[in-house]
């Protein structure tokens, strides 16, 4: 299996603003020459690196959520995945989740930003909502778990993005009735339809939907101890 071939765990958080009133969710564009998902609105994300589970989280994943999140995966994944999100929306929008407080020894370099801001990162409040595997073909393949966070749970303005890396540009809160007239990927449709269909609840759903896509086959399972629904596609 080549590298770009190989499916790479990864996380992806969704930053929800007024929940109750005018909900909108944090996005921004990828670049045109980007080889995943080029010029898409997306949300902060990406790839699972080796020091995420050694990160000291100030509080772990709460359950259902971190049990569902091993399911079908690496046991002792569901913190390191969570530190992926908080990374991954430090890295590309400057917003820190996670509260005051000092790291009890040197934070890996990929944190040395996120730590000489006085925080510590922490899952409370991120809700594990869908998982998706990026199917066969594409230049890179992710099985990546979307997480759900109110923006109230960000340390500071959440509209300051001074601080944020050039991975992505045009960073907005996009209302949600107004998201479809964005270049969206397929999937980041399915996602926002699952958001705003459990609105205003920010709480795990009953069953978290996944998309595993392997080389067989596509199908549509819920996590949760929900049975397998009904196959999208079969191949082969």
């Amino acid at each position: 299996m080549t590298d770009k071939s190989r499916i790479r765990d990864a996380a992806t958080v969704i930053v929800l603003r007024d929940a109750e009133t005018r909900p909108s969710v944090l996005m921004g564009q990828r670049g045109s020459g980007a080889a995943f998902m080029p010029s898409r609105f997306v949300f902060p994300g990406g790839a699972l690196d080796a020091g995420d589970a050694a990160v000291p989280l100030a509080a772990t994943v709460a359950e259902p959520c971190a049990s569902r999140l091993e399911e079908a995966a690496p046991a002792g994944i569901a913190n390191a995945l969570a530190a992926c999100a908080i990374r991954e929306l430090w890295e590309e929008t400057g917003l820190v989740l996670g509260v005051p407080g000092r790291w009890p020894g040197a934070p890996p370099p990929d944190w040395a930003g996120f730590a000489a801001t006085g925080h510590v990162p922490s899952a409370e409040g991120l809700t594990f909502v869908f998982r998706a595997i990026t199917p066969p073909g594409r230049p890179r393949r992710f099985d990546a778990r979307f997480f759900l966070v109110d923006a109230e749970r960000i340390a500071g303005d959440p509209d300051d993005f001074s601080r944020a890396s050039d991975e992505l540009s045009h960073l907005q809160w996009i209302p949600l009735d107004e998201v479809r007239n964005f270049h969206l990927p397929f999937i980041t449709e399915v996602v926002l339809a699952e958001v705003a269909a459990a609105l205003p609840r920010l709480g795990p759903p009953d069953a978290v939907p996944f998309f595993r896509n392997t080389e067989e086959e596509s199908l549509f399972l819920r996590l949760g101890g929900a049975r397998p629904l009904d196959a999208v596609t079969r191949r082969g």
